[in-house]
């Protein structure tokens, strides 16, 4: 990449002394296999539990943490597209989610794969040049997970099955971009001054709407949360707009780049770092890039009016 680093890098943890835990026999949709996984935290390394009580207690400042070595099971071919049934263990489905269980509860969004907690991201052909997650000739442009959405989640977590040297994900984390914002750009961020509108895949044909003014940047100044998106973005006055603009300028100046590799998991606070993805180029032969991904809040109650089990159903667009 030929954009200079200046973003602090995600704190690596070896987890290569994973233990073979006992993945339950029942469907992966069957809330006992959550149960499981959320009582197989005890036997993670010392150094994993230590490491995600302190991402969970503080965030990071790059936003982000690196575990390296999570046990995958047996690999299949790359499935073509993230619903095609596979033939593979249920391995990394139990330890994606005995993660996910340490950091808060996992869930999943309707429209997303019908719901699933546990996503497959491979890319396809019709999605190559579309800003979506199974693209790949395009940069994915940085984004807060389902910014537009009341119940987005805290944690996004990306298992790596089968990497791809020349596809990075990306990310930037707010506080270290935000020594480098003008004051008064910092100071409109944090007004209700900007609009956002649902991803595609959220609307199954609906008319796209833009959701009601929210403030870009909330809570400490010294220590904000950030909400944003460089697509799906607007400001409400030409002011607002230039903040934007500025905000995704360094953005993009301050990110850092990591090609997930076989076993790597990483763990994005959603609520400090945004993310996205360079281009890349796949074969489609069944050995293009596979991650697995898992969406984690830290209350399920707050959803209740718009959830079945932990399958949030709300409704966008007209």
């Amino acid at each position: 990449m030929s954009t200079a680093v200046r973003h602090a890098m995600p704190q690596v943890v070896d987890a290569s002394g994973w233990p073979s835990l006992a993945v339950p026999g029942v469907r992966l949709d069957d809330e006992a296999f959550v149960q499981a996984a959320g009582y197989a935290g005890h036997a993670l390394p010392a150094a994993v539990h230590q490491a995600l009580i302190d991402v969970a207690d503080h965030a990071p400042a790059s936003g982000a943490l690196l575990l390296k070595g999570v046990p995958v099971g047996e690999m299949p071919a790359t499935p073509p597209s993230p619903t095609a049934p596979t033939h593979k263990d249920l391995m990394s489905e139990f330890h994606l989610l005995t993660v996910a269980r340490r950091l808060g509860q996992p869930v999943g969004y309707e429209p997303e794969h019908g719901g699933d907690l546990v996503q497959n991201l491979v890319p396809t052909q019709a999605g190559a040049d579309r800003q979506v997650s199974t693209s790949s000739r395009v940069n994915l442009m940085f984004h807060t997970e389902a910014a537009f959405h009341p119940h987005r989640p805290r944690y996004l977590l990306l298992l790596c099955l089968r990497g791809d040297p020349k596809a990075f994900t990306t990310l930037a984390s707010i506080s270290q971009v935000l020594p480098h914002l003008p004051p008064r750009v910092v100071e409109t961020l944090f007004q209700p001054r900007f609009r956002t509108a649902v991803d595609e895949s959220y609307l199954h044909g609906r008319t796209n709407v833009l959701g009601a003014p929210v403030a870009v940047l909330t809570g400490e100044r010294h220590a904000p949360s950030m909400v944003f998106d460089e697509d799906l973005m607007v400001g409400t006055d030409t002011e607002a707009d230039a903040a934007l603009h500025t905000l995704g300028e360094a953005v993009v100046e301050h990110q850092i780049a990591v090609a997930l590799e076989a076993g790597d998991l990483l763990v994005v606070d959603n609520n400090v770092a945004v993310h996205g993805r360079t281009p890349y180029s796949p074969r489609f032969d069944g050995t293009d890039r596979w991650l697995q991904r898992a969406m984690v809040v830290a209350d399920l109650a707050l959803s209740a009016g718009q959830r079945r089990g932990r399958v949030i159903t709300t409704v966008f667009g007209d």
